[in-house]
């Protein structure tokens, strides 16, 4: 067994983090990842590199007002920690220290941490999660999600870099296709692993890759940082932590993330002593629709809405209060399983789609991605932007029609179940439709969009201005049915605020950590029961160098 001073298992954006905090204080640092290296940097790649930040810069040009107060306020009421938490009791007793810290973090160093090593963001800050519920329950209260200015690629890039620097300075080695299959204790402390070495894999970033074992091998170090990510690909595990209070889940979903996101370190985690916990807790979504051109298996996408399309049950009944486009994601996934259904609807216009719909993922967003100033500028003119059009031409899963009568025809046609009424669905187009002519109106989704538009940015880039679904000028009529999409674990291994992981007594496990996802982003759960977006890229941020700065 040869010796490190520290071993990280994956080198998605938590270990990357996590490395280069390390090396810069003179560590020496292996990293083990199981993929080809075409796959550096891991699901964060893939994202659309929304950061959670509060009181920002761009915020406060934009006139909005945030406080570290305000935002932890919003936290805590996603977040519904058991009681106790707050005094340092009960199962939420870390997860609440690390929100604490998180948000802190989000209202003063991250931003200036980033900008300093070149980062910086899109300066129309979008409203994910909007929430809808009362004062203290879920939502954000303000517009929090900044864009990154190169997406998800465009936060790895600095770590990547210095994973460069670290390697030519002899602090950083990365050993691809090496699989941990366990960790070594003695006497009762964490000391190294067992991996398996793969053969060589030709596969490009996020396919799946092969497992053929070339050799096996045992590596020590002083410390291991488990980076390893979720459960995200691993539907039957899914279906199984999956709570049955919110009943249960599609035999058939997408995966928002590849199949390397198998949840297997936890389990090798937890045989070696380690405490997981929240495992029930995820953050999926009801937006899912397949992916054109597939890079993994069962690969889907999120449409990112805005709030004015029409949010229909399987059955065509509206989704309800406030389970609307954009509000209330875990919320309105909940509505769905518990229905045992597998789908939903989205009902809208033309105009709606070009206006309001966006695609989560760096791929999906060249603009962004690539820096583009004049392919930016296609998000004010008139027409949906270059891969929001392409979905609309070719996904089976929109349907266009002119006339109600005939997108229920549609519907019905697609799912080969006459589910949809077309009697109903004319009742509810119209019943909304009078409520915007009404130029005020008392349904609460419409209500609620036409306050979005008092917003600049909603204004200019996400919500049309409100007219009837049945504006000739707006058509033709889309419905776009949604599946479930798999994408985020908010439970994980249970880690102290310096992300030591524990044991199920609660007692630190020497000489092991975990980061990012694989810890519930911090504490086993810093998110509690929901997210408020843009926090999973912050808490593998924040995570990552909490540990390279708390690693001996």
């Amino acid at each position: 067994m040869t010796d490190d001073d520290v071993l990280i298992i994956g080198a998605g954006l938590a270990g990357l983090v996590t490395a280069a905090t390390l090396t810069a204080r003179g560590r020496h640092v292996t990293i083990l990842e199981q993929e080809p290296r075409a796959s550096l940097g891991g699901q964060a790649f893939w994202s659309f590199g929304g950061l959670f930040l509060v009181d920002s810069p761009e915020q406060r040009r934009l006139g909005v007002k945030d406080s570290a107060d305000l935002a932890f306020s919003d936290w805590l009421g996603s977040a519904q920690f058991a009681p106790g938490a707050d005094r340092g009791h009960g199962p939420d007793r870390w997860g609440y220290a690390w929100a604490e810290r998180f948000v802190d973090f989000a209202a003063r160093d991250m931003r200036t941490w980033l900008h300093a090593l070149g980062v910086r963001w899109f300066p129309l800050v979008q409203w994910a999660e909007r929430g809808g519920h009362p004062a203290g329950g879920h939502g954000n209260t303000v517009p929090r999600f900044h864009v990154t200015w190169g997406t998800g690629p465009g936060i790895l890039e600095p770590f990547v870099r210095a994973a460069v620097d670290a390697h030519r300075a002899g602090l950083l080695d990365i050993r691809f296709r090496h699989r941990v299959t366990g960790l070594v204790t003695t006497d009762g402390t964490v000391t190294g692993v067992r991996a398996e070495v793969l053969a060589p894999d030709d596969a490009g970033r996020g396919e799946p890759s092969g497992r053929s074992v070339v050799r096996e091998v045992a590596l020590g170090a002083r410390a291991v940082v488990v980076a390893t990510g979720g459960i995200g690909a691993n539907h039957e595990l899914v279906r199984a932590s999956w709570p049955a209070t919110a009943g249960r889940l599609p035999a058939t979903m997408l995966s928002g993330v590849p199949d390397s996101s198998d949840g297997e370190m936890l389990a090798r985690a937890a045989a070696a002593g380690a405490a997981l916990v929240h495992t029930d807790r995820m953050w999926h979504y009801p937006e899912g629709v397949e992916m054109h051109t597939p890079v993994w298996r069962r690969h889907g996408i999120r449409i990112l809405p805005g709030p004015s399309s029409l949010w229909l049950d399987a059955d065509g009944n509206r989704l309800p209060h406030p389970l609307y486009p954009g509000f209330d994601a875990l919320g309105a996934l909940r509505h769905v399983t518990s229905r045992g259904d597998d789908h939903s609807w989205f009902v809208l216009n033309r105009t709606i789609m070009e206006k309001e719909f966006a695609l989560s993922g760096s791929d999906q967003n060249p603009d962004l991605t690539g820096k583009d100033v004049r392919l930016l500028l296609e998000r004010v003119r008139k027409g949906a932007v270059g891969p929001v059009a392409r979905f609309a031409d070719e996904s089976p899963e929109f349907v266009w029609a002119p006339t109600v009568t005939e997108l229920a025809a549609g519907m019905n046609a697609l799912t080969g179940e006459q589910r949809i009424d077309a009697a109903a669905l004319a009742r509810l187009v119209a019943l909304r439709d009078a409520q915007v002519t009404s130029g005020l109106g008392k349904d609460p989704q419409v209500v609620a969009t036409a306050r979005a538009r008092e917003y600049v940015v909603d204004k200019v880039i996400r919500v049309a201005p409100p007219r009837p679904l049945t504006t000739p000028e707006d058509g033709p009529l889309l419905a776009v049915r949604l599946r479930v999409l798999t994408r985020k674990t908010l439970g994980g291994l249970h880690t102290d605020t310096s992300a030591r992981v524990l044991r199920p007594d609660g007692d630190v496990l020497a000489g092991l950590y975990a980061v990012g996802e694989a810890a519930g982003f911090g504490g086993g759960g810093v998110h509690g029961e929901r997210a408020l977006e843009g926090t999973f890229l912050g808490g593998c941020l924040f995570s990552g160098r909490t540990a390279g700065e708390a690693i001996g």
